[in-house]
């Protein structure tokens, strides 16, 4: 029978409930999304006070926050859907998103409202994370619930494709707009007509959700009264169903949000970040491999309804951890050849006198101030994709004033301000004053300022960027399929929704953040990929061991 419904075609109802689902998501993507893709933009339009580096850090932590409330929008929403139904949910959902985005577009900036402008950012940010908290798991689910026996790997894998269409989409109108605009006019006011055009955007999304009919699956238990009147301590407060939930959490979703995340989000910030490619370019290069790998989404889906949900995932996790060191060590060779050269004849040591002075630079609520002189030191050269070591000023042999912390380069020794005591202007101009002292020094070594445009092999760095997809269509594609499977139709929303969220939100969406935080703490610029290959890895250990393969479960079989 599954056979059978693998071989046929898709009915029209099956056709437009994937392609109004499929198309909902995308837009909501896009929505979210464009904030990463203009993080540098955003970083000096609202967080203006703070020095480049400082700002950007703190633009990716607004970032961030849309991600740590991820998981409140799954139990909120996910409550709604179990017990109103899917439909009405994700309707709801696309307005709150649709609304957040397009008011950023209109949001004054720093300098014309003060702190209430990067207030009113966070704001928005976190209703755009609570709103992405019901929508994946109404959408995937609704589909599911839809799909005949044998073929839910198949359809649910469109709804897949949607996080990297979102983000192509929201590449290609940022790459548009600046090329219709200029540079100039882009950095001044254009960067606002991406965020401007979700509201069209919004009003197609619910037009089309609008002319759809809830789903069979859910019909049913609530004709027969069935509906749970309680999902959030049905799914969390029984064993049964919360063993399920870990296991979901361990095995599937932590390990497929890392992958995820590296292989889209973490290469763009780090060909642009660290290897100082030209955004324009990265994004270009990106959005060329996100063509290439996105039908494998539909492949491994489809693969899925064969061969089962787990050994593709399992393998994804499994190749990403053992390959991304090298993986990300040959993109630096093809992008940006000079800072590697640099890097392996330059030797560059932060001398400190207190190693205490150095703080582990991961502040996910925004509250620590990272003032210190080691901190600053760890902060510049991290920002400049400089690989160094510390070691103490006692067996260093360098000199400076009682606590010091100092960058030698060569034979050069800059000494790092601390802004502890320090009025905020001024400490502001000393770490202005630092950054560029060190930025000749480090030129003078040998150190490029940006990657060399005629010396960036492109097919090279796209091939590297389309591998590096792949991996993501392997623990992607086939992700929602199983997580239906894994739990009854009463509970579905708010079980899957919870630890997809709990995995995107937290493991996946503070992933750059961390990432940046692990580099400036260990000077090393490939480092931050030990936190993707840790998660990657003990997912593929929990999975393997503990997962159940679900690709012949009978979804009505629980109810």
């Amino acid at each position: 029978m599954a056979d059978a419904a693998a071989a046929r075609a898709m009915t029209r109802e099956e056709r437009k409930v994937v392609f109004a689902s499929t198309l909902g998501t995308v837009f909501e993507w896009y929505d979210f999304y464009l904030y990463g893709a203009l993080a540098a933009i955003i970083a000096r339009e609202f967080f203006s006070p703070a020095d480049p580096g400082a700002a950007f850090v703190f633009a990716l932590l607004a970032f961030a926050a849309g991600f740590v409330v991820r998981p409140f929008g799954a139990l909120v929403f996910g409550r709604l859907g179990d017990m109103i139904g899917r439909k009405y949910t994700f309707l709801v959902t696309i307005l709150i998103m649709g609304l957040s985005t397009f008011i950023v577009g209109i949001l004054p900036s720093y300098s014309s409202i003060g702190v209430a402008a990067p207030v009113i950012l966070i704001g928005l940010r976190l209703l755009q994370g609570l709103a992405m908290g019901g929508e994946y798991g109404g959408a995937a689910i609704y589909v599911a619930e839809y799909a005949p026996q044998g073929r839910r790997g198949a359809d649910t894998a469109w709804i897949q494709t949607t996080a990297t269409l979102g983000l192509l989409m929201s590449l290609l109108v940022i790459l548009g707009t600046r090329t219709l605009l200029g540079n100039d006019a882009f950095a001044d006011w254009g960067w606002r007509i991406p965020f401007l055009v979700s509201i069209v955007l919004l009003v197609v999304s619910v037009w089309i959700r609008l002319s759809l009919n809830e789903s069979p699956a859910f019909r049913r238990i609530k004709a027969q009264g069935r509906t749970s009147l309680a999902p959030v301590s049905e799914s969390f407060g029984r064993w049964k169903n919360l063993r399920v939930v870990l296991l979901a959490l361990a095995g599937l979703t932590a390990g497929q949000a890392v992958v995820w995340y590296t292989g889209q989000f973490y290469a763009l910030f780090f060909l642009t970040q660290q290897l100082k490619v030209d955004p324009t370019t990265a994004q270009l290069m990106l959005a060329a491999a996100l063509l290439i790998g996105t039908p494998f989404f539909i492949v491994f889906g489809a693969l899925s309804d064969r061969v089962g949900r787990k050994p593709i995932i399992m393998l994804g996790c499994v190749l990403a951890a053992a390959t991304y060191f090298p993986a990300f060590q040959a993109l630096a060779w093809a992008a940006n050849p000079a800072l590697t050269e640099a890097q392996s004849r330059n030797r560059v040591v932060v001398v400190v006198a207190d190693p205490a002075d150095c703080s582990f630079q991961f502040n996910p609520t925004g509250t620590a101030r990272f003032a210190s002189a080691c901190d600053l030191a760890k902060q510049t050269l991290a920002a400049q994709s400089v690989s160094y070591d510390t070691e103490p000023s006692v067996t260093s042999g360098a000199k400076g004033p009682p606590g010091h912390t100092l960058i030698r380069i060569g034979t050069t020794e800059i000494v790092s301000p601390s802004a502890h005591g320090v009025p905020a202007d001024e400490a502001r101009r000393s770490a202005i004053a630092f950054r560029q002292a060190v930025g000749r020094a480090l030129a003078d070594s040998g150190y490029p300022s940006r990657a060399d445009p005629e010396r960036v092999n492109t097919l090279l760095v796209v091939a590297i960027l389309s591998y590096l997809m792949v991996l993501v269509t392997m623990v992607y594609g086939p992700l929602a399929a199983m997580l239906v499977e894994m739990f009854p139709t009463r509970i579905r929303y708010t079980s899957v929704s919870l630890p997809y969220h709990i995995g995107n939100g937290w493991f996946g969406g503070l992933l750059p953040t961390l990432s940046f935080a692990i580099v400036a703490q260990t000077g090393n610029m490939y480092s931050g990929l030990w936190y993707p290959v840790v998660v990657a890895g003990a997912t593929a250990v929990v999975g393997v061991l503990l997962l159940r393969e679900t690709k012949d479960v009978d979804i009505y079989a629980n109810d």
